[in-house]
This record gives C-alpha cells, sequence and structure tokens, in this order.
C-alpha cells in the first residue's frame, strides 16, 4: 500500500476551452465503505469531459477533475469489499455523473462501479471501453433488448459510442447499418457494419426503412425527426441523449413507434458483459489517440473537432 499522500491530477478553476485544464497537486483520496482505491493506469476521455469542461452542467462550477472511464490497479479496498484485493487489475466507469474524477494518478469509487480487466488487453484498451461501451451496450441490450435477425441503425457509428454498439448489435445478430462520413465506411465494415450510409450526400430517412431499433448517439431535432421515419410500427429509438422527451414521444406516438431518453450507469453486471465479449474477441476499442496525463488539453483539443474515429485516452503513469 503506498504511502504517497498526494497525487497529480488535471482541474480547472473555470469553464472555457482546453486551455483552463491545468496539472495540480491534490491529496489522495481513500477508499471508504464498499470502495476501492485504484491506481489509473489509462482513463478515456469523451465527450461529456469537454462539455463539462466547457460549460456548467450535472457538476456545477469547478473547481472540479474530470473524467469517468478508468482502467488500473486496486490500490486498496474499503470495508466490506469482497470483489477485489489490492493488486488487481480493473477497469469501469465512474457512477455517472457524480462519481467524476478519474483523470488523476488515484481515483476512489464504488467496487462495484468495476469488473476484472480482461488479460488479452492493455490498459490503454481497458481504460477506453467504459462509459461508451456502457452506454451502448444498456442502449441496445438492457433498453432496446436487441434480438438476431433484427435491423438495427446507430448513428454517427465510427464515433466512441458508435462503433462500440456497431460490435455489440453484431455480436447480438443484428443486421446493422451505420451513417458516417464517406472517408469511416472502410473502419466501419471492418468492424461488421453490414450497411454504411454517407450522412453527407444521402438522406438516410429515404434509404433506410423496416428498422427494429435507432441508436441516436446525436440529439439533432432533425435527426431524430427523420429516424422515426425509418423505424417499422412497434420500433424503438433510443437517444443518449436525454434532452426533449415529451416532443419526441408526441412525434413517435402518431408512427406507431417508440422512444427511449437514457443516461448511462455505473454497471458491475454490464461491465462484465463487456469484459465478455473482450475475451471473445467480439469487441476491442479503436484507438483514436494517447496522451500523457499532463497533455489532457491536447486530447480535448482533439476530441472536439469531431474528426476522430474510436476513443481517445490519457495515459498515467
Amino acid at each position: 500500500m503506498t504511502t504517497t499522500a498526494t497525487m497529480r491530477a488535471i482541474s480547472q478553476d473555470v469553464h472555457g476551452g482546453p486551455e483552463v485544464l491545468r496539472e495540480v497537486e491534490l491529496r489522495r483520496p481513500e477508499p471508504g465503505p464498499s470502495q476501492v482505491l485504484v491506481r489509473v493506469r489509462a482513463a478515456g476521455v469523451n465527450p461529456t469531459d469537454w462539455k463539462h469542461r466547457g460549460a456548467t452542467m450535472f457538476l456545477g462550477e469547478p473547481p472540479y477533475v474530470l473524467g469517468w472511464d478508468v482502467s488500473g490497479v486496486v490500490e486498496a479496498v474499503g470495508m466490506g469489499v469482497t470483489l477485489f484485493k489490492p493488486g488487481d487489475e480493473v477497469f469501469g466507469m465512474l457512477p455517472y455523473p457524480f462519481g467524476v474524477g478519474s483523470h488523476a494518478e488515484y481515483v476512489a469509487g464504488p467496487a462495484r462501479a468495476f469488473a476484472h480487466k480482461p488479460a488479452s488487453v492493455d490498459h490503454v484498451q481497458a481504460g477506453a471501453l467504459p462509459l461508451a461501451a456502457l452506454t451502448a451496450w444498456q442502449a441496445l441490450v438492457d433498453t432496446a433488448r436487441v434480438e438476431a435477425g433484427q435491423r438495427v441503425l446507430i448513428h454517427a457509428a465510427a464515433g466512441g459510442v458508435g462503433h462500440l454498439a456497431v460490435q455489440i448489435a453484431k455480436a447480438r445478430g443484428a443486421y446493422v447499418i451505420g451513417t458516417a462520413s464517406a472517408g469511416k465506411h472502410a473502419f466501419l465494415k471492418e468492424l461488421g457494419a453490414d450497411e454504411v450510409i454517407d450522412y453527407r450526400e444521402t438522406d438516410f430517412a429515404e434509404e433506410v426503412g423496416d428498422v427494429d431499433v435507432v441508436l441516436d448517439t446525436i440529439g439533432d431535432d432533425d435527426y431524430r425527426a427523420r429516424s422515426l421515419r425509418t423505424l417499422r410500427r412497434g420500433g424503438l429509438l433510443v437517444s443518449i441523449l436525454p434532452m426533449g422527451g415529451e416532443e419526441l414521444a408526441a412525434r413517435a406516438e402518431p408512427l406507431g413507434v417508440r422512444t427511449a431518453l437514457m443516461l448511462v450507469e455505473a454497471d458491475h453486471a454490464g461491465m462484465n458483459a463487456i469484459a465478455r465479449l473482450v475475451e471473445e474477441g467480439s469487441l476491442r476499442a479503436a484507438i483514436a489517440g494517447t496522451f500523457p496525463l499532463a497533455e489532457a488539453a491536447k486530447a480535448h483539443e482533439l476530441g472536439e473537432t469531431g474528426r476522430t474515429a474510436g476513443k481517445l485516452v490519457l495515459t498515467v503513469g
């Protein structure tokens, strides 16, 4: 067990662009009851990180340390923890949104937010997965209950959530249609997408129909309205951006289709399911770039371009 009382972390004092992020020294957390202290080896950077950096959202006013994804090594366990012991390699998502803080050398979180890291992948790969993979899993499996033979339309299919959703839907036996710019079509075909539509050149609503499930990762009103038209009667649109639900439901009802708006949740069972898919070779994160912890601002800058395919990861230690 370490005797270091402090740790490096990436924090901010104000909202703003990537330049507000700075490396600071903070007191190392201690695990409370039912918690584990994890020495972070890698931590994904997600759109929710740069959105919180730039404006007041769930976390209120800074200072705070961002980051929900984490892969690392258990340093200590709190009272009552039986799932893990010091030295175990784990990965998971801190409870969203208020369990934030993985862009640091250490983080404490509920033991059941984690699962054992698959031995077949390194910490960078594992650190890229939790938030995005859990989002896709909870949308497609827990909410939509995707089954073999169903038709699934995934928007922004080359993005962090999207490219993992393509693989999860394929692992469920679905026929997968993705929207993405032309330069990302080959990437999505390699992941198993059956059809890919260039949203810049083609109206997907004119090309696609009889869809069972739409995964909306964009939240744009026009995209949602057109997506509803692609669904068969009884089909379901799941949005991972839970805004405008009443208006969306009102649009869906006359078409005989359904809608569901969700926020990702920390999920021990979901993390174990994701670990199994990884071990089976059915799920992998595409790594768009890695950055040392001190260069978190560069990761934010790249992510905000919207041009990356896959995930960005900070490496620690």
